[in-house]
């Protein structure tokens, strides 16, 4: 279909990453990230995982990563689930077919 959106060819679609830091950081300082999801864990390690818009942004949380002096660990694009895009594109050309009445 040719309005099906591919996160990974698609300028438009944002991305998902997860930024891996030492330490633990609390929920609140989602907002601060930019929304992303915070997940401290077990290991003494914290997730941030949510998508990014593009590599401006992704330069900013990083910049802030660095500005509270957090050690960074890991940054990882993830793989998109391909039925979570199969099925946007299904609801989007259902949503187009509806306006066409």
């Amino acid at each position: 279909m040719a309005d099906e959106r591919n996160p990974y060819t698609d300028p438009d679609e944002p991305v998902v990453y997860q930024i891996r830091i030492r330490g633990h950081l609390d929920h609140q300082w989602s907002d601060w990230f930019g929304g992303m999801t915070i997940t401290p864990e077990e290991n003494g390690d914290t997730l941030f995982t949510g998508p990014v818009v593009d590599q401006a942004a992704l330069h900013g949380l990083l910049k802030r990563v660095r500005d509270l002096g957090l050690p960074l660990i890991a940054v990882n694009r993830m793989q998109p689930d391909p039925t979570a895009v199969n099925e946007t594109a299904q609801y989007r050309s259902n949503q187009g077919d509806k306006g066409d009445t």
